[in-house]
C-alpha cells in the first residue's frame, strides 16, 4: 500500500534504523526497511541503488552525518537523489546527528558557514523534510527552506539519570553559556538546580580557558549537560573545575557521542564518574565502564509515525521514554 511507512538506512548507523523499525512493529505500524545497495566504486565514489520500488511511497532515510562526515553526507545525498529520481511521493531525511553543526556562523573573518551549505545540499538532493536531534545551534532550522523537526534528547537522558540520583542534591551544569537553554530543560525535567561554567577563548592562542562556575555546586552531584562529546577535553576540564568548586561527584550527559581519538580513554581516566550518551551515533570502539547508552530510537519512531499521520510532533515531549 502506498500509505505504508518505508525506511531506508544508510551505512552510518544501520542498527539505529533497525531499532526504529522494531519500535514501529511493536506499535503494529505497517512499515518496512527498503532494500538498498550502498557501496563504492574503485576510485572511492559513492554508489547507491534502491533495489525495491518506491514509486508513490513516503520514504524516511535514516543517516547520521557522523565521522567520516563527508562520506556519510555524500551517501545521504546520493540516497535522496536516487529516491527523487525513482518517483517517491515524499522524502524525509532523518539525520539523528547533523554534522558541521558547529560551523553555523562566521566566528572569524573569511570562513564558510558550512552548516548552511549542508542544509542546501540536503534540499537540492531531494529532501522534502528533515528530522534531527539536538542541533548544536537551534537556529540551524532557519537554514532550511523545508520543514525541520529538531527533537530533544533530554527526556531520555533524564529518565536514565533519575535511576542514579537516589535523593542526592543535584545540579545540572552547562559547560558554556551557549548550552544554557539545553541544560535548563534537563534541570526542569529532573527538578534540579542549574549552574553554568563561564569560559573564554584566548585572543592570542584561541585556546579555551575555563573561568568560573556560576551557581552553587558545593557538596552536590554535578551533571554536565552537553549536545556533542567529540574529544571530551571540554567536559574533562569542566569536571576538574567542578571538583575544585566542591562538587561531591561529577557526572555527564550528552546527546551525540562522536568520541574522536582518545576521548573514551581520557574520559575513563578523568574525574567524571559516569557519562550517559544516546545511540544517534554508532560506537566505533569499545567503551569503558563509565559509559552508558540510552536509546532515542523510540523518539524517532514516534516522530516518523506522527509525521506520516499528519499529527503533532511537539506532543511527543509530553510523554516519558
Amino acid at each position: 500500500m502506498p500509505d505504508a511507512i518505508r525506511l531506508i538506512s544508510g551505512t552510518a548507523n544501520p542498527a539505529f534504523t533497525q531499532s526504529i523499525f522494531e519500535h514501529l512493529q511493536e506499535q503494529s505500524v505497517d512499515s518496512k526497511i527498503v532494500d538498498a545497495e550502498i557501496g563504492h566504486f574503485s576510485d572511492g565514489e559513492t554508489r547507491v541503488q534502491i533495489k525495491d520500488t518506491v514509486r508513490g511511497y513516503r520514504l524516511y532515510v535514516v543517516q547520521p552525518t557522523c565521522p567520516p562526515v563527508n562520506d556519510n553526507l555524500m551517501e545521504l545525498c546520493a540516497i535522496l537523489d536516487a529516491l527523487k529520481r525513482a518517483s517517491a511521493a515524499t522524502i524525509t531525511a532523518v539525520v539523528p546527528y547533523y554534522g558541521y553543526s558547529r560551523q553555523e556562523r562566521k566566528g572569524m573573518p573569511r570562513v564558510p558557514i558550512n552548516a548552511k551549505m549542508v542544509a542546501r545540499f540536503i534540499e537540492i538532493a531531494g529532501a522534502h523534510r528533515v528530522v534531527a536531534m539536538d542541533f548544536h545551534a537551534p537556529a540551524i532550522q532557519g537554514f532550511f527552506e523545508i520543514p525541520v523537526d529538531n527533537l530533544y534528547a533530554y527526556p531520555v537522558l533524564a529518565e536514565n539519570l533519575k535511576k542514579s540520583l537516589s535523593g542526592q542534591d543535584t545540579v545540572i551544569v552547562s559547560p558554556d553559556i551557549g548550552g544554557t537553554s539545553r541544560a535548563r530543560m534537563l534541570a526542569e525535567y529532573i527538578g534540579a538546580e542549574l549552574a553554568i561554567i563561564e569560559k573564554r577563548r584566548s585572543e592570542d592562542s584561541g585556546d579555551i580557558k575555563l573561568f568560573k562556575v556560576i551557581g552553587d555546586v558545593d557538596g552536590k552531584k554535578a551533571i554536565l549537560c552537553d549536545d556533542i562529546v567529540a574529544s571530551g577535553k571540554s567536559l574533562i576540564r569542566a569536571a576538574d573545575l567542578l571538583d575544585q568548586a566542591g562538587a561531591s561527584e561529577v557526572w555527564a550527559a550528552a546527546t551525540h557521542g562522536v568520541l574522536c581519538g582518545n576521548a573514551v580513554q581520557d574520559i575513563d581516566e578523568s574525574r567524571i564518574k559516569s557519562i550517559v550518551i544516546t545511540d544517534t551515533i554508532a560506537p566505533k570502539q569499545e567503551e569503558g565502564p563509565k559509559f552508558f547508552r540510552a536509546s532515542v530510537a523510540g523518539v524517532f519512531a514516534d516522530t516518523i509515525r506522527r509525521i506520516h499521520e499528519n499529527r503533532s510532533v511537539s506532543d511527543i515531549f509530553n510523554h516519558k521514554y
